[in-house]
């Protein structure tokens, strides 16, 4: 690890990695870069401005706080008109849906949701634990069903060791063990379903980290989650959840519902070797009726990265195949962020560890942490790579990759880029400037046919030095609308379309929506 990488994951028991997921942020600590100020890069790529929204939205939680990280995570729903942003380090001790508390519980984290109707977007709900306590972090990955109505969130540093659905929310025995939270929304209430814990929570004294990552399907009929500190070396479906002899390898846990009961369907490992330190789980998608699972294990092949593809049929589940990428090389940690389709039949893999900027005349330039994602579409059961995108302004220390996310129809992808440094603002802008360092910026490239095009170039409006823009992104079902988080943006503005160039509140967050 080196010291110019901000995504180290400490929760007081484990250190995860080097970059955090999309839809995720738990780490959140300093970028130094080793090469001195960031320079304008060797080339650029006009994108073809074919994807131009026409509003952008501001968006601000309505009880703003400095270093809350509003916009850590992102969620928006298919037509649009729904949108989840999680502030990990939100310090209320409020507790439910539109709870009130005068007192603090640092790092609890916190969620909270817009509608958009013609009038724009207002805020329907703050959205709290049920067991809210300190250093929880609340909120760290979001997944919303298409229609809108049901959310699932993480919390991947909640302490209670109970297992199961629906345990023991009061217990505080095992830090870091981790849980999701179903809510769902009947009208314009929202109300919290479940309380979801896996068969295997940790032990003795430290948890698994079970909802680091979430995926709901589309119809919302199965939830993906998660736990990137499982230590079992069990191989295939349902294997021993119990055992402790593969620390760090990672696995993933599959819920159902039968209306508002939910319960585990499956325990999924790769099907060959499950090792220590795998991080197998570090990124998940969920197809949108449910039936295909794609998997990150981005520390797999030396480090190349790889996705495990799974499929279930009839409510068995079986692994389809490895994914790994044809110009993988070592140490670029491809898997650590991911999104697919709603067929299944489409896959972007985020390598944000990607060294190549560009190659001229045959020869490759090399530089660190550049970060490149690959696109893979199935056929007849078969995965092949498709596509092999970079940002259009390639350059050191950027880290294309750190979050992506895809339309559900495949044909639209986004990707964030969190120390991106442009001063540029709003849509298709400079992209050679370097006057903005760790400001951020997110790539949407598009599909015809077989052919990705790089389609916009995006910035916060307010593009502020170190305000991470892109840490999180998210699409809605057409690929028209554009969600992006700003969790170091530093404006006491509440609400929506608020004051953007206050900066007297340090790290309070903000997200974006380009529609």
């Amino acid at each position: 690890m080196r010291d110019n990488k901000k995504g180290v994951l400490v929760l007081g028991l484990t250190v995860a990695a080097l970059c955090t997921l999309v839809g995720s942020a738990l780490a959140q600590g300093e970028h130094t870069r080793l090469n001195g100020a960031p320079q304008p890069p060797k080339t650029t790529t006009k994108p073809t401005g074919t994807w131009l929204p026409k509003s952008i939205g501001y968006i601000k939680a309505s009880n703003t706080g400095k270093d809350s990280q509003f916009g850590a995570a992102v969620a928006l729903s298919a037509d649009g008109n729904t949108l989840a942003v999680g502030a990990i380090t939100e310090a209320s001790a409020a507790k439910g849906v539109n709870g009130v508390s005068k007192d603090q519980a640092v790092n609890s984290g916190a969620v909270y949701v817009y509608t958009r109707d013609a009038k724009g977007w207002k805020q329907q709900a703050y959205l709290k634990a049920s067991n809210a306590a300190a250093s929880a972090q609340f909120g760290n990955a979001l997944s919303l069903s298409a229609d809108g109505n049901l959310l699932a969130v993480g919390s991947a540093a909640e302490a209670s060791s109970a297992t199961g659905v629906n345990g023991n929310q009061s217990d505080r025995s095992m830090p870091g063990a981790g849980a999701v939270y179903v809510f769902a929304r009947a009208g314009t209430t929202w109300s919290q379903q479940a309380y979801v814990k896996p068969s295997n929570t940790g032990g003795p004294d430290l948890g698994y980290q079970f909802g680091f990552a979430v995926s709901l399907s589309s119809d919302g009929s199965t939830l993906a989650v998660s736990e990137t500190s499982d230590p079992s070396n069990a191989t295939g479906i349902n294997g021993d959840a119990k055992n402790t002899s593969a620390p760090e390898a990672g696995g993933v846990f599959v819920f159902t519902h039968s209306g508002s009961t939910w319960s585990q369907q499956a325990y999924v490992k790769p099907w060959n070797t499950t090792n220590a330190g795998l991080l197998f789980g570090y990124s998940i998608g969920l197809s949108g009726n449910g039936d295909t699972l794609a998997v990150g294990a981005y520390n797999d092949e030396a480090r190349r990265g790889s996705v495990y593809v799974f499929t279930r049929n009839n409510g068995t589940w079986s692994q389809q195949m490895r994914v790994l990428a044809t110009n993988g090389e070592i140490g670029d940690y491809m898997g650590c962020a991911l999104a697919i389709s709603d067929d299944g039949n489409t896959i972007v893999a985020a390598a944000v560890e990607d060294k190549y900027a560009q190659i001229n005349a045959g020869q490759k330039d090399a530089v660190d942490s550049v970060g490149g994602a690959h696109v893979f579409v199935r056929a007849a059961g078969k995965w092949s790579q498709q596509a092999y995108i970079k940002a259009f302004n390639p350059r050191e220390n950027d880290q294309f990759g750190w979050a992506v996310t895809m339309s559900r129809d495949g044909n639209t992808i986004a990707v964030g880029s969190h120390f991106e440094d442009s001063g540029a603002k709003g849509v298709n802008g400079n992209q050679s400037d370097a006057s903005s360092e760790d400001s951020g910026a997110v790539y949407v490239f598009t599909r015809t046919g077989t052919t990705w095009n790089p389609a916009a170039y995006v910035k916060a409006p307010n593009t502020k030095p170190s305000a991470e823009f892109g840490i999180s992104v998210a699409l809605n079902g057409d690929g028209t609308m554009l969600a992006a988080g700003a969790p170091k943006e530093d404006s006491a503005a509440k609400g929506v379309n608020g004051k953007q160039d206050d900066k007297s509140a340090v790290a309070a967050g903000a997200a974006y929506v380009y529609y």
